[in-house]
């Protein structure tokens, strides 16, 4: 869970980069892609994990 809470603050914080430097909007795309990729994924591996059980 943890790792998953530390890509998920990388990829909003490259979000934010993207956002202040005017020439790196391809960052902003690229870390929203990955920070909902991540968020789902999460999600889904939860979800599996408590199905087990």
């Amino acid at each position: 869970m943890g790792l998953l809470i530390g890509l998920l603050v990388v990829w909003a914080a490259l979000a934010v980069l993207g956002m202040v430097i005017k020439g790196l909007f391809w960052l902003i795309i690229v870390g929203a892609v990955l920070f909902v990729a991540t968020g789902v994924i999460g999600i889904v591996k939860r979800g599996a994990l408590s199905a087990r059980r």
